[in-house]
């Protein structure tokens, strides 16, 4: 079985004592409603983890291929 992938372009974070729930969402432009493309419910060692993943792979990643510029969004440790 090959595993399938979905385009993201935006994640919703939200999290209880529990659990962290993530939404992968896509957002057309010019579409004011971003529609969820897969929703990741996962422990909070787990997600914890996961972030530290992805911290190595992004290093790496800018090691091979130059700093990732992160644009104008904002900074979404400042969205609630």
């Amino acid at each position: 079985m090959m595993a399938q992938g979905a385009y993201s372009n935006i994640v919703l974070i939200n999290h209880t004592d529990s659990e962290f729930v993530l939404d992968f969402a896509f957002m057309q432009p010019a579409v004011p409603k971003a529609r969820v493309r897969a929703r990741i419910i996962s422990s909070p060692r787990h997600t914890k983890r996961l972030l530290r993943a992805l911290e190595v792979n992004i290093r790496r990643f800018e090691e091979r291929f130059g700093t990732i510029e992160e644009g104008d969004e904002p900074d979404p440790r400042l969205v609630s």
